[in-house]
């Protein structure tokens, strides 16, 4: 067995996450042993945590991470120890009916929100987040769920390419495909949705109006890229058409995952429009619209899961946007912290303050 280390675990719905000490499982033929040197604090280990999602506890949480591979069990081709790789937490299987039609971020065998893998907590088995539980010192993960990086790349950097920048970048590359001259709203203003932002200016929109509940944010989506910022309230509809001649947004992004701010998206958006939705909801929060609504606006609803990308080909190209300049991801970092900060930051997001926090090891 590996020596003891540390990691963030939440014994149950809703408890308060707790640093403490796990071991990890032998490197099996594979698998690789990262040592952590990043890690982000995302939206999605939130619903771990305050019940959006119902994973099984105990649980290691964390997934958006980067870090330095310091062993490689038999028949690993693909790193070895001291490559930099950022973790993957949907590692497509390559054989499912989506991975062969060319839709890799739907992957049958990817979409597990938390297994077991060899952690003991107090001699007995504990579940990680996503596969990974990156709020750790050190994971044990199968190779296809590490994507080499450059070891210039900084490891906060590196970390938020295998989510929040991936994830935001790609629904506007690759699900929405934003061209020049378009008119983009983006409806909450997180590590997500900032990218977004940085996402749309980069393909030439032409307005990108920012949304949040909070004023606060308006510095940080002006930073991203934003032209405009609207803080959310009920006339969210008028303050969009009054900034698109009247019209709506070409596209309107929900990086929120709430039934109310997919409603206001819509609204938000133009006749023809197209909606995408990038925030993960609640299973028991139902989206309602008019049946002649749907009709009569022609608009387009969709959602973007993981930025419909493939991790494998694009996390590497997203390094070296960062690499030369093209991808500046200086305002995605609010917060540096500590493992023991995180339910501090967990309050954070809770309150939509900062963009993201990020643990450094």
């Amino acid at each position: 067995m590996t020596p003891y280390m540390q990691g963030l675990v939440v014994r149950d719905k809703g408890a308060t996450p707790t640093v403490e000490e796990l071991r990890l499982p032998e490197v099996g033929p594979g698998q690789v042993r990262v040592r952590i040197k990043a890690a982000g604090v995302c939206h999605s280990d939130l619903s771990m945590v305050n019940g959006t999602l119902s994973p099984p506890h105990p649980l290691v949480l964390g997934h958006e991470a980067a870090g330095e591979v310091v062993e490689a069990g038999a028949g690993v081709t693909r790193v070895r120890a001291g490559t930099h790789v950022a973790l993957n937490w949907a590692p497509p299987c390559r054989a499912c009916w989506f991975c062969t039609h060319d839709e890799p971020w739907l992957c049958a065998a990817a979409n597990v929100a938390a297994l077991e893998n060899g952690i003991t907590l107090d001699g007995s088995p504990v579940h990680v987040t996503l596969g990974l539980g990156a709020f750790a010192e050190q994971v044990v993960v199968p190779e296809k769920a590490v994507i080499a990086v450059p070891d210039e790349l900084a490891w906060e950097s590196a970390a938020l390419l295998g989510c929040a920048v991936l994830t935001g970048t790609g629904a506007v590359r690759n699900t929405a495909r934003v061209a020049a001259g378009s008119s983009v709203v983006v409806i909450g203003l997180g590590g997500v949705g900032l990218s977004v932002v940085s996402a749309a200016r980069a393909a030439g929109a032409a307005a990108v109006i920012a949304v949040d509940v909070s004023a606060a944010k308006k510095a940080l989506a002006e930073a991203a890229g934003a032209t405009d910022f609207v803080v959310s309230s009920e006339n969210l509809s008028k303050d969009v058409r009054a900034l698109t001649s009247r019209l709506g947004a070409d596209h309107t992004f929900e990086c929120v995952g709430r039934a109310a701010t997919i409603r206001a998206a819509w609204r938000t958006t133009r006749r023809g429009g197209q909606v995408t939705v990038v925030g993960m909801g609640g299973a028991d929060d139902m989206v309602e619209l008019s049946a002649l609504d749907i009709f009569n606006s022609a608009r387009t609803l969709r959602a973007s899961v993981y930025g419909s990308s493939d991790p494998d080909r694009e996390v590497p190209e997203l390094a070296q946007d960062v690499m030369s300049g093209a991808l500046n991801l200086d305002h995605l970092i609010t917060d540096r912290i500590t493992l023991a900060d995180v339910p501090a930051a967990f309050d954070r997001m809770s309150r939509g303050e900062g963009a993201r926090s990020v643990v450094i090891f």
